[in-house]
């Protein structure tokens, strides 16, 4: 064990018991006492029957004896009652360490720069601190699992070591002949090395056994994703048809013989493997070295008593406390060896949690007009994604105010979310500048400059809660404003406000059609009242009927708003009176529909007669 590694590996462990702190003090502090006292109550049941063996073989003195009886008697019951009742404590105060991790990550993605968020290596992160807490409670809920082993075995030592002392400090009569040889402070100091040695050893084994868990994390984790994958598959509804037409239970069921020889299943698993070589004769050795330890304190105490050292009550004292210190500091070894194995999973850990936010912040306030004048210009700005080396979009110079129907069209890839993003300030230009009423939009507070924007994007969620929760994003809102939006975004009064969405909290709950989501987000857009309404494809699951009815009522639904819509579909920009065509990242073309057809040469011509002609 490297000196700088345990070091490392200490700080890091003690970094993470200093988040369960500031979360859960309580339950801290109630592991610590029912540990505490877990440890503590066997010495006294040994002390006490040590004590009355020894009378019963000794003096026998009757009033001796019956205090020793109600004292075993009453101490048992009390400690039987204090440990109910700080477990019945610490189990309530341990109610929600299995959530409590799942919530930090969530709150730190929560707070995360959008760009972080959006990175693959961020995902990849996450994911694998999940797969190794699933797999077996690497990371900030092993400490949590080991925590109370730690306490206990702490209080353990402590109190053998306390029933322990007399055994090495009385002394055989010396008229006990060559026996008394165990009375030399050499051959005691000898005696309490080799236990020591024999103590340490065992568990050393055992961690050593266990590093190699550590070490095919990789295989495990693929291993878990493999079964999270396929053992619960068929459970998901949403692949059920794919999966009854087209046999797909046949590849699941060949990919799984294939590769379960190389990842955690089966006897031919690289685990399964090490198991049976170096990790099951370390254990072996660890369980076997155990045994010895065990000869060892019988044969010394026995001699001691043989010799006339102590009575034969005090036999049992010190053998129970002897194997009580051995299993404590073999608990305690095995700790810091967990905690060495755990490390890197921490690291892993606090690597997603010390992701630095690097987009500023701003501090400028976003003023309320009442005018409702606000004007946003994109001015030479190009952009590129973290670590690519292409643009998405490039030197795009655009202006437009409040009150507009800009629509941005383009092919796949042509750059129009990339430009919603930059609008909403997810990510900032890699070049250039946008500008709110003059100012760059960087210097405004993030947070009241996200507010002026009601967005419903493609790939909108909708929760499992109520129908009028899911409108307003909160757990109240206001019913009349709520009814007003619906109606607005052509939902009208299918379902009651009270009423629960999807199934997953209600059996009551009402599954809808992604037609009626797309409605219910827009309404939710249209609820939130910010003077930017952006539309990302907001009817691409309707049909054509409630298409037009939705865009026959898009100039009512976004009032005096200024309204962008991202759309594939050209025939629902008849109505905007401003249209931005991108190409390859590009603002090739910007003006009204009419214009836009009529330039035969434009790229907007070719989209629209691309569609047109299958409605020929």
């Amino acid at each position: 064990m490297k000196l700088n590694n345990f070091k490392s590996a200490f700080k890091i462990t003690m970094r993470g018991y200093k988040i369960w702190w500031r979360r859960h003090p309580l339950m801290i502090i109630s592991m610590a006492l029912h540990a505490t006292v877990a440890a503590l109550t066997p010495y006294v049941g040994i002390y006490i029957s040590a004590q009355l063996i020894n009378e019963i073989a000794g003096n026998r003195d009757p009033y001796r004896l019956r205090f020793l009886v109600l004292a075993a008697l009453i101490s048992a019951a009390v400690l039987a009652l204090l440990n109910a009742v700080l477990l019945r404590w610490k189990n309530y105060q341990s109610g929600e360490r299995w959530f409590s991790p799942e919530k930090i990550y969530i709150e730190k993605l929560l707070e995360m720069d959008f760009q972080n968020i959006d990175s693959s290596e961020t995902h990849d992160r996450l994911s694998q601190i999940r797969q190794s807490s699933n797999w077996n409670s690497w990371g900030l809920m092993r400490l949590i699992v080991e925590f109370e082993g730690f306490v206990k075995s702490f209080f353990t030592i402590g109190g053998a070591v306390v029933l322990t002392v007399s055994l090495f400090t009385l002394r055989i009569p010396e008229y006990a002949g060559r026996i008394t040889i165990l009375n030399s402070p050499l051959f005691t100091l000898a005696i309490i090395l080799l236990m020591i040695i024999v103590t340490l050893l065992s568990p050393m084994l055992a961690v050593k056994a266990q590093s190699y868990w550590a070490k095919f994390g990789d295989y495990a984790r693929e291993g878990n994703r493999f079964f999270v994958f396929f053992g619960f598959m068929g459970y998901d509804c949403k692949r059920a048809l794919d999966i009854r037409m087209y046999n797909q239970f046949e590849i699941c069921d060949s990919y799984y013989r294939e590769r379960s020889k190389s990842i955690n299943f089966g006897p031919e698993c690289i685990i399964a493997r090490w198991a049976r070589g170096p990790m099951g004769l370390l254990s072996a050795a660890s369980a076997a070295v155990s045994h010895v330890f065990t000869a060892i304190i019988y044969i010394f105490v026995c001699l001691k008593a043989w010799g006339g050292a102590f009575g034969v009550g005090s036999i049992m004292q010190y053998i129970g406390a002897i194997t009580a210190l051995s299993g404590g500091i073999s608990s305690m070894v095995t700790y810091f060896g967990t905690m060495l194995n755990n490390a890197p999973y921490l690291e892993a850990v606090f690597e997603l949690l010390d992701t630095p936010n690097d987009m500023y912040q701003g501090s400028l306030t976003t003023e309320k007009r009442s005018d409702g004048k606000y004007e946003i210009e994109f001015r030479n700005v190009s952009f590129k994604y973290p670590g690519t080396d292409d643009y998405a979009l490039r030197n795009v110079s655009l202006k437009f105010n409040v009150g507009q129907r800009l629509a941005v069209v383009g092919q796949n890839g042509s750059g129009k979310t990339t430009f919603i993003k930059l609008l909403c300030r997810l990510y900032d230009p890699t070049e250039g500048e946008i500008l709110l009423n003059g100012f760059d939009i960087r210097k405004y507070d993030y947070q009241q400059y996200m507010a002026i924007f009601s967005v419903v994007f493609q790939d909108f969620k909708l929760l499992s809660f109520s129908l009028g929760q899911n409108i307003a994003a909160s757990a109240s809102y206001d019913a009349d404003k709520a009814i007003d939006c619906l109606n607005r975004a052509g939902f009208g009064d299918k379902l009651q406000l009270e009423t629960n969405l999807y199934k997953d909290f209600d059996d009551k709950g009402v599954d809808i059609s992604g037609g009626e989501a797309q409605k219910i987000a827009m309404a939710r857009a249209l609820y939130m009242d910010a003077p930017f309404l952006i539309l990302d494809e907001p009817t691409a699951a309707l049909d054509p009927i409630a298409e037009f009815e939705v865009y026959s009522k898009m100039n009512e639904m976004a009032g005096n708003k200024t309204a962008v819509f991202i759309s594939h579909r050209l025939s629902s920009c008849r109505f905007c009176n401003d249209i931005a065509v991108f190409h390859e990242g590009r603002l090739v073309q910007r003006d009204g529909h009419d214009a836009l057809v009529a330039d035969e040469s434009g790229k907007y011509h070719e989209l629209w007669n691309a569609q047109a002609q299958y409605y020929v």
